[in-house]
């Protein structure tokens, strides 16, 4: 099974508001960056697109090792969120719906079809790969906001 790293962030400009999300794969020494962006969106929505992209460019089953500094889509994984959430037809124990279920969806299916590992980095610290996809994120909310 091929190694592959994850890094990934999303943005907002005003939460909700224009978003982008950024992500690099990197296989072999050899990196891949893409980004993205939407109108209204919110920040946790973009830190989510960013890893569903990122898994999305594979083409065969691979583990991979996701760098994210957002806590909301580590912990969902690292604490078992994820599982309980579909266990219960994604209703918190509060029995209010989980927010950004499509996007949660989509990343559980994805996430099954890899052996993914998700790692919590610092954000706008000194993790190169992080800063990256970070400056990723924001072009792509700066270029939507301008139509390029």
């Amino acid at each position: 099974m091929k190694k592959v790293t994850l890094y990934t962030d999303g943005a907002c400009s005003v939460n909700p508001g224009v978003g982008g999300w950024g992500a690099m794969l990197i296989f072999n020494g050899i990196d891949k960056k893409i980004s993205g962006a939407e109108g209204e969106t919110t920040n946790n929505r973009m830190e989510l697109k960013a890893v569903i992209e990122g898994l999305k460019c594979l083409k065969e089953a691979c583990e991979v090792d996701v760098y994210s500094d957002s806590a909301y889509v580590v912990n969902a994984f690292l604490n078992g969120w994820i599982l309980n959430w579909e266990k219960n037809n994604f209703i918190r124990p509060d029995n209010k719906p989980v927010l950004n279920v499509d996007l949660w969806q989509e990343l559980l299916s994805l996430t099954r079809k890899h052996r993914v590992n998700f790692i919590k980095v610092k954000g706008h610290s000194d993790n190169e790969f992080n800063n990256i996809c970070d400056k990723l994120a924001t072009d792509a909310v700066k270029n939507f906001k301008s139509g390029l």
